[in-house]
Order: C-alpha cells, then sequence, then structure tokens
C-alpha cells in the first residue's frame, strides 16, 4: 500500500506542479544570488592602480610646485587618523621600522605611506597585546602548575611572538601573491610579446596585457598597470623595470625587467628577449609543480601512518576477529 501511495503522489497532477515551482523558485534565486555574492577583485585592483597613478601624477606637479610650497597628500580620516596621531606622538618609524620593510609591504601589493604606518603600529602594539592576554591566561584562566618564573617566561614568549606576527602576516601575503602572479607570468609574456611584434609600443603592451590577463591573475593585471603609469610619468623607463622586479620579488620576473632594460638601452630586438624569458618562466613554473609532486609521497606519509593504516587493519582483521569471538561465545 505504500508503494502504491507513492505511485499516485508521483504521478499526482498538484504534486508535480508544486514540484515543479519549487525547482523553479530554488533556480531563480541561485540565478539572481550567485553574482551578488561574487566578489570583483579585479575591479578593486585596478581602481587602486588608477590611484597609484593619480598619486603619481600628484607627485609630479608636486615637483614642480615645490617653490610655491604646494601639498597634494590628502589627510587620514577614521582610525587611520587615530593611528597616525599615535605614530607620529611615539616615533614608530623611528622605534620599531626595519630595513626593507617597505619593499615587503609592496611586494604585498600594500602601496604608500599609509600600510607602513599600520604595520608600524600593530607591530608595535601586538607584543604589549599578547604580554597582557599571556599573563591573563598562565595566571588567572590557566590550570598550569607551573613557577611564577615559568609562567612570566611563557608571557614574555607570547610577547615575542607578537612582535615577529605582523612580519609573519605580511610574508604569508607576499607567497600567495607571487604564486598568483607567477602562474600566469608566461601567457602574459606571450600575449606582450604578441603586442610588441605586432607594432606596439611596449606602453601600450603592458597596458593591453593587464586588460587581458586580470581574469586569470589579478595581482599581475594591477602590476602591469602600475608599471604602464610609471612608464608615463617616471624621469628614466629603467626605474619602471626595475620596480616591477622589486614588487614582484621572482628571479623570473627580475630576468624579464634585466632583458627590457637592455633592450632599451642597446636596441636590442626585445621579440627575441621576450621569447626566451617566457620558455624559461614557463620551465620554471613546470620545475616548480614537479618539485611540489615529488615532495608529495614525503607529505603523505604520516596522514598515511595515521589514518589510512589503522581502517585498512579494521576492514583485513576485523571479520576475522569477529568470527574468532563468535566461535569462543
Amino acid at each position: 500500500m505504500g508503494g502504491i501511495d507513492i505511485m499516485d503522489l508521483l504521478f499526482d497532477a498538484k504534486f508535480l506542479a508544486t514540484a515543479a515551482a519549487a525547482v523553479f523558485a530554488f533556480a531563480t534565486f541561485v540565478t539572481l544570488g550567485l553574482p551578488l555574492l561574487e566578489r570583483d577583485t579585479l575591479s578593486k585592483r585596478l581602481k587602486s592602480v588608477a590611484a597609484r597613478r593619480e598619486e603619481l601624477r600628484a607627485r609630479h606637479k608636486e615637483m614642480l610646485s615645490q617653490r610655491r610650497g604646494a601639498s597634494l597628500r590628502a589627510e587620514p580620516i577614521g582610525s587611520t587618523k587615530l593611528i597616525k596621531q599615535f605614530s607620529d606622538r611615539f616615533d614608530l618609524a623611528k622605534l620599531v621600522a626595519s630595513e626593507g620593510t617597505q619593499e615587503k609591504l609592496s611586494q604585498a601589493g600594500l602601496r604608500g605611506p599609509t600600510p607602513l604606518m599600520v604595520f608600524n603600529f600593530f607591530r608595535f602594539v601586538m607584543p604589549f597585546v599578547l604580554f597582557a592576554f599571556g599573563l591573563l591566561y598562565f595566571f588567572v584562566l590557566g590550570t598550569f602548575h607551573w613557577a611564577p618564573m615559568m609562567k612570566l617566561a611563557a608571557a614574555v614568549a607570547a610577547a615575542l611572538v607578537g612582535y615577529y606576527l605582523p612580519d609573519l602576516f605580511i610574508s604569508n601575503v607576499i607567497s600567495r601573491r607571487q604564486q598568483s602572479i607567477m602562474a600566469a607570468f608566461p601567457d602574459a609574456l606571450d600575449l606582450l610579446l604578441i603586442c610588441v611584434e605586432s607594432g606596439m609600443s611596449v606602453e601600450a603592451g603592458f597596458q593591453k596585457v593587464a586588460g587581458e590577463i586580470g581574469h586569470a591573475s589579478a595581482e599581475l593585471a594591477e602590476e602591469f598597470a602600475l608599471t604602464t603609469a610609471e612608464l608615463s610619468y617616471l624621469p628614466d623607463r629603467k626605474l619602471a623595470f626595475e620596480n616591477l622586479a622589486k614588487r614582484c620579488g621572482h628571479a623570473g620576473v627580475k630576468a624579464v625587467a634585466t632583458a627590457l632594460n637592455q633592450a632599451e638601452r642597446y636596441g636590442t630586438p626585445l621579440g627575441q628577449a621576450l621569447r626566451i624569458c617566457a620558455q624559461e618562466n614557463r620551465d620554471m613554473r613546470m620545475m616548480e609543480a614537479e618539485k611540489k609532486a615529488a615532495a608529495l609521497p614525503a607529505k603523505l606519509t604520516v596522514p598515511m601512518i595515521l589514518f589510512f593504516l589503522p581502517v585498512l587493519f579494521v576492514v583485513i582483521m576485523g571479520p576475522a576477529v569477529m568470527r574468532m569471538l563468535h566461535m569462543i561465545h
């Protein structure tokens, strides 16, 4: 009777109409909702590049109007203003700043004075925050039967971790950014080669490739667009290519920047140099993939020992053990 009721329900016209309406409603919700959930990272990065271009133009105008003492830098607002006041009060630029911080921030895609100021602020504040949290946890909340000096040493260790925590965060951002750039860099060089050999200038080629490669790597599109802006406003074109290599921080990009500088200086064929650099970067990408594949068995050893082998032993020996226990009882 249950089977007959189910068959009657499946062939019921009202039920089928209700199910179809539910499916159509769900499909309409998914169709309208998914575009709203997608993040348009490319447009945001291109807007930041446009802002960087305007900053370079403003800096150029400021150099021309130094005699009049014109200032075109906008004042920070909100929490950034509070951080700036705190940084100026304690002079964090000299207190916690280290050599190469600005270059690391540019490799992470954070340009301008504001990210450096925020980075110095967190480098100064995080040790005190983690030290206070360590004291609260080890002396009040925790149930560790340690000596007071041992707990104090653990809190000091937490403070040291807090000092290096911003550097670890920036290093992680740099690593992910470099992976995204180098995944699409050989293809971008091929596109740049096509643009150059078709008669386009280097600036137009960089601008064209920045618009085409954005769907594969928004970070690389941002760097190429920024290079286009620097080629237009910097007094020496060599600086634009060197800045590209510094911001990307990869050997393949440095080789391309060197080839572009040599082509600009000595008049060597740019197409041949780009073709060779594209092949070298593609080989480097393949070697990196092979290195990860070679390291995979060693990485899988511990998960196999902890998860696969016990289950395998249970599957193989389980029936025999159950039969033995049944015979004993």
